[in-house]
């Protein structure tokens, strides 16, 4: 079933995206790189991406954004685009890319009381992310350029749009030689997601909806080759990237709903709780605070693209006049 959704979910964003390019004014008879104004750029995308999410952070209370990113578990994405510009001002981008994210209670650094609870939680994981999106962009300066010609080297932009992504959290386990082994956490249902006696806590789809936005500055290298830093931030509609967002369980649960294999990891990789405020306790009890669900989990990037312009790069009156001022004898 989850196969069947994602299939479906990825067809229809391609039909979306194809259909909008398919569509732009100014498309002549034939199908090209550029037709008409329309300007075509194909390229790559790379840079560091963080994550923010319930594990990790800094000294002092759990908040949102900047503060509690964790700088040392910085991350590579790298992906591909291709954008149409059907006039000055406006693009139309779809890109794929993938990237990775991570986080650790571990490396909080405890300078006084209001992280300790999350040191000693001590739990972590990690995630490939997939990801497939359509944004448009919007130029501002270029919407109120008042010459056809102008065109500056740079050119700043925002841009929004809908996206995929595919996640799949793992948490790890050391044994007693020190030997650390990861675990997916979605089968585990680590806060009892999808058990009867749990009704509240749904099963999470591997496969979920986000929003990218942000801005950047196209920068002009040459007249077919542009450079744009950029920040990429995806706002999601799940907590559970790091699969932590409620509460403990009564561990005796695993056993009722998983298998025996399963139920073994976890009940000890849901709760691997050190004694550093409470010495001697390493268990929560059930109820007790794991997560905060009232914030989703998000992660951004900062971006460097790389473009090339795609066919010819003369507007279609230019190559009108080209063609009517050739010489027979050579043309």
């Amino acid at each position: 079933m989850k196969q069947f959704i994602r299939n479906c979910a990825c067809k229809l964003l391609l039909t979306f995206s194809l259909s909008t390019l398919l569509h732009i004014p100014s498309f002549s008879q034939h199908f090209g790189f550029q037709t008409g104004k329309v300007q075509w750029e194909a390229g790559v995308n790379f840079g560091p991406t963080f994550f923010l999410g319930d594990l990790g952070g800094n000294a002092g209370y759990g908040t949102k954004f900047i503060k509690d990113v964790n700088l040392e578990l910085t991350k590579m994405m790298k992906g591909v685009f291709i954008t149409a510009y059907p006039n000055r001002w406006l693009g139309i981008r779809v890109a794929g890319q993938y990237t990775y994210v991570e986080g650790r209670d571990n490396i909080i650094n405890t300078y006084g009381v209001n992280e300790l609870w999350r040191k000693q939680r001590n739990l972590d994981f990690k995630s490939d992310i997939w990801e497939v999106y359509g944004a448009f962009e919007i130029y501002p300066t270029m919407m109120f350029g008042k010459y056809e010609d102008y065109n500056p080297t740079f050119k700043p932009y925002g841009f929004i749009g809908v996206g995929i992504f595919h996640f799949d959290p793992k948490g790890s386990l050391v044994n007693t030689n020190g030997t650390k082994s990861w675990y997916r956490l979605e089968p585990l249902h680590t806060e009892g997601q999808g058990f009867a006696v749990y009704p509240d806590k749904k099963p999470y789809s591997l496969t979920q909806m986000n929003i990218p936005m942000g801005l950047g500055v196209r920068t002009r290298i040459s007249e077919r080759i542009t450079i744009s830093p950029e920040l990429l931030y995806r706002k999601t509609f799940t907590d559970y990237i790091d699969d932590v967002s409620t509460t403990y369980i009564d561990p005796n649960y695993f056993d009722v709903y998983l298998t025996p294999e399963n139920a073994a990891i976890a009940r000890q990789i849901s709760d691997k709780t050190v004694g550093i405020v409470t010495p001697g306790v390493n268990r929560y009890e059930p109820g007790t605070m794991r997560g905060n669900s009232k914030n989703m989990d998000a992660y951004f990037s900062f971006v460097l693209k790389l473009g090339i312009k795609l066919g010819d790069l003369r507007d279609a009156d230019e190559r009108r006049a080209i063609r009517q001022t050739r010489c027979p004898f050579y043309y």
